[in-house]
């Protein structure tokens, strides 16, 4: 059975966060993943394989050895679909922060 996942219900695990973080930089194999975490290396390859059914994570084979990368157009579509709500919480962080500007200028009168 091959199940649809959801790209944001596989980023709101804190070792699937985690993972992303690591081959962000570099491709790396599943076992060098798994030896930065204190869980089960299946635990790690069930990870492993949400995020590339996401296509968060790309895999090539080398011999034996699978090799995880980031898929950075995958990765820019989440960003550019994050954006509108970053600014909208950037607009109201600083409109609240200028109200507590005037209150504590009021407050020193």
């Amino acid at each position: 059975m091959n199940l649809r996942r959801d790209v944001f219900q596989a980023i709101a695990d804190p070792t699937r966060r985690a993972i992303l973080l690591l081959v962000a930089s570099q491709t790396m194999s599943a076992g060098a993943i798994a030896s930065n975490f204190d869980t089960a290396r299946p635990t790690i390859s069930k990870h492993l394989q949400i995020l590339t059914e996401c296509q968060l994570l790309q895999q090539t084979q080398s011999g034996r050895e699978v090799y995880y990368h980031i898929n950075a157009k995958k990765m820019k579509d989440v960003a550019d679909f994050i954006e509108p709500f970053r600014k909208l919480w950037d607009d109201r962080f600083n409109t609240l922060e200028n109200v507590m500007k005037q209150h504590q200028s009021q407050k020193q009168k």
